[in-house]
């Protein structure tokens, strides 16, 4: 009867993950969503909890107090960690999930019961996916939060050649673990060539690619949970981390698509930070200032307005001015949109969660195909703290970077406001033309500061 009950309490917890999943599919549901997930899950972890209750009773208590630790972690980030850091926390999960995962499978294989060569294959696959993630998702989390030390890639000589060695005795051993030709001490070499392999694939990756990057590795997450289901033979572990990996590799060939890149090509491609010796004082030698005065009459004679949100806007603390802003001009009849790029800011979606907070219409978010084919009927685009996902250097310059990336092609809107601190790069590491641009005037400044004092602006011309 007891056994009936966990299989059943499994059942329902991967339902729930699964109505979860679908739900935060839209930003009207994913609050929904986030709730039913967690419910499942805590629903597994009291019928895991059930179902380790036969054993000896100071494993119960470490099961405990790992559940409450957790917890008191989990409550503690989501209370403190900022929205701007939100990219390099998701990245930690991903990693922390991996090493989960080798811990278990490494735990199986030390109890020293005999395994089918299914499970020991199993918890070889989980040791190297989870430790690749490990490794993989703590040095994008260093380069999210540009570390100094992380901020350009390492250099590594014959990295290509270490990885495909590496690569090739990780195969090896997990050969020799699974027929029986070797011992399970082979685990541990397994996960320390993992971890270093996983150094190798994200090292050279760029910032403008850690979007790919976060979302990959969620995947890996996934998988790594899967295998380990497989080791301990745990349904609703298999089920989840299905479901995680799944997910998180459609993800990726989204985000592969909306930033014209081969996801071969992100994995095992240099991207050089550095500007490749353009003339940055040439290249913005023509720059315009304004103030927000100017840019108060300017709109006030616009009727149609596009706002790009970026990164600058999520450490600004912008969304709520930008919402402001947005109400003022269409209570005097002028439209206003918000063109989404699929990886601005430093996640997937991070713009969307940012104006959503802001109780912004989600219906008013554009994405980038729907608004670039009407960019040239705009009056006006505004651009906060954006800067990689608007470079035309994207789309006129093979050898940059960002070569091939579609961008929000506000410069063929009439006029281009962009709020920016100062000329600084973007993530990617190079100088954007369009701050120099005919139509275009930097009003430099705190992106919340400046969108306030706009709107003072307005109002005082109204």
């Amino acid at each position: 009867m007891e056994v009936t009950l966990i299989k059943l309490a499994y059942l329902v917890a991967a339902v729930l993950f699964i109505f979860g999943l679908k739900f935060m599919a839209h930003p009207r549901t994913a609050v929904r969503g986030n709730r039913l997930g967690a419910t499942g899950m805590g629903l597994a972890i009291v019928a895991g909890l059930v179902q380790v209750g036969a054993f000896p009773q100071h494993h119960y208590g470490f099961i405990v107090a790992g559940c409450l630790l957790g917890a008191a972690g989990g409550l503690y980030l989501a209370m403190s960690v900022q929205m701007t850091s939100m990219p390099q926390l998701v990245a930690l999960f991903n990693g922390l999930g991996g090493l989960a995962s080798v811990f278990v499978a490494g735990g199986a294989l030390a109890l020293g019961t005999t395994l089918t060569w299914d499970a020991v294959l199993a918890s070889g696959i989980s040791g190297l996916i989870g430790a690749v993630t490990f490794s993989g998702s703590l040095l994008a989390a260093a380069k999210l939060q540009e570390l100094p030390a992380f901020r350009q890639p390492i250099r590594v000589p014959f990295r290509h050649v270490i990885s495909l060695t590496t690569s090739a005795v990780l195969i090896l051993c997990i050969t020799l673990m699974t027929t029986g030709h070797g011992d399970n001490w082979l685990y541990v070499p397994i996960t320390l060539l993992a971890l270093v392999l996983g150094f190798l694939l994200v090292n050279p990756i760029g910032g403008a690619d850690m979007p790919v990057v976060i979302a990959l590795f969620n995947s890996y997450s996934g998988l790594a949970a899967t295998a380990t289901g497989f080791v301990i033979n745990n349904d609703v572990l298999i089920i989840s981390g299905s479901l995680v990996g799944a997910s998180g590799l459609i993800l990726t060939k989204l985000m592969c698509k909306a930033m014209n890149r081969s996801l071969v090509n992100v994995l095992f491609g240099v991207m050089e930070a550095g500007a490749g010796g353009e003339d940055v004082d040439e290249i913005y030698a023509n720059v315009r200032s304004t103030t927000a005065d100017d840019v108060a009459m300017i709109l006030g004679s616009a009727q149609r307005v596009v706002v790009v949100p970026g990164y600058g806007l999520a450490v600004a603390q912008a969304q709520h001015a930008v919402r402001d802003l947005g109400n003022l001009l269409e209570a005097a009849d002028i439209s206003v949109q918000y063109a989404i790029h699929p990886v601005a800011g430093r996640m997937p979606g991070h713009m969307n969660v940012l104006l959503a907070e802001a109780d912004i219409d989600y219906d008013k978010l554009k994405e980038m195909e729907h608004i670039n084919p009407t960019m040239e009927t705009v009056d006006v685009a505004i651009v906060i703290g954006a800067n990689d996902v608007v470079n035309p250097v994207a789309l006129t310059d093979p050898n940059s970077p960002i070569a091939g990336m579609p961008i929000v092609e506000v410069g063929k809107a009439r006029t281009v406001i962009v709020i920016k601190r100062s000329l600084s790069p973007g993530f990617a590491g190079i100088p954007n033309p369009l701050f120099a641009a005919d139509n275009t005037l930097m009003l430099f400044g705190d992106g919340q500061d400046a969108v306030l004092e706009i709107v003072s602006a307005l109002k005082e011309n109204s």
